[in-house]
């Protein structure tokens, strides 16, 4: 015998065989009388036998309804405790936020002075910071793994995000202390033309293409020495004199660890550093985050009716995590 049981069934056989009275078990369930006695007629039906011994005065359990009784108290209580373990996960997941980034933001402890920002507005909101690889330039925000990140622009796909600067920083080369040009204070763009760069992963989008500074290139192909994927690879590839790369003023220290030096370069734009979240993404928790960070950045965010170049040039922000 094969049944296919709702949860709902047992609900009210269980009510029905602790009342004794199909009245008043209906009045507890907050349905009617006679839909429920259609249910447990089906129920009947679906079991093959009679589950209760009805006449005009009593309502009894039978022997096969007295048989499955425990069976069906303990199948709704498991399922209740599922339905609140679900709707305490649901709440939880709706009082947290989680916060992508690729490298810290650092800088004169931005991140500690946005969430001290928060918190104060939010108390029992949990924050998680969560590590994302150089492999997705949104830091989580595409895939929606994160809800609001600390991303480098030009972003992928731009009008379908918002942000609010945190940074600008000019762009340094890091290179080998034995590297010819490391004996410069300065060194002019023009000069690294032809040296091979760290790049970023393809799937970097046109946040490979930035940090390669294509635009300043004049149509001159890059010479690609190694990709890298995080601060550690970087600084690796750099002890190893597989390239050169561009960085962030901020993010110096991270590669600058010993055998690595880096200098000011002339005749590249500065890096701007944001925090962005998606731009159809209304929750209230995202914007209060937003809030915190623009109070902190002089209250400059992404017009809503930006169109991505125009976004960009608009807001020159940003300081470093990626490179």
């Amino acid at each position: 015998m094969v049944m296919d049981v709702h949860g709902r069934d047992l609900r009210y056989f269980t009510a029905v065989a602790e009342e004794l009275h199909f009245t008043r078990a209906a009045e507890r369930l907050y349905v009617s009388q006679p839909a429920l006695s259609k249910q447990i007629r089906m129920l009947e039906k679906q079991v093959g036998a009679a589950l209760f011994e009805r006449d005009r005065r009593d309502v009894r359990l039978t022997e096969v309804g007295e048989a499955l009784l425990p069976h069906a108290r303990r199948m709704v209580a498991e399922w209740e405790a599922a339905r609140e373990t679900l709707a305490k996960l649901v709440a939880d997941r709706a009082a947290a936020l989680v916060v992508g980034m690729s490298t810290s933001p650092g800088r004169g402890g931005v991140l500690p002075a946005i969430r001290s920002r928060f918190t104060a507005e939010h108390p029992d909101t949990r924050l998680r910071v969560r590590q994302v690889s150089w492999d997705d330039s949104t830091a989580g925000l595409a895939d929606g793994a994160s809800d609001v990140a600390f991303v480098w622009l030009p972003l992928p796909e731009q009008e379908r995000y918002r942000w609010v600067p945190v940074a600008e920083e000019p762009r340094l080369v890091a290179m080998a202390e034995t590297h010819p040009l490391a004996d410069r204070e300065a060194v002019d763009f023009v000069d690294l033309l032809n040296e091979p760069f760290l790049a970023l992963p393809e799937s970097a989008g046109p946040l490979r293409d930035y940090w390669l500074a294509t635009e300043a290139r004049g149509g001159q192909p890059t010479v690609i020495g190694a990709e890298v994927a995080s601060a550690e690879e970087t600084y690796e590839a750099l002890a190893a004199e597989l390239g050169v790369v561009l960085i962030a003023l901020g993010n110096a220290p991270l590669v600058t660890l010993g055998g690595v030096v880096t200098r000011p370069v002339r005749g590249v734009s500065p890096s701007r550093f944001v925090l962005a979240w998606r731009a159809d993404d209304r929750r209230p928790l995202v914007h209060a985050y937003a809030r915190a960070a623009e109070a902190l950045s002089g209250g400059n965010r992404t017009p809503p009716t930006s169109r991505p170049r125009a976004a960009a040039r608009s807001r020159g922000t940003s300081s470093g995590t990626k490179r």
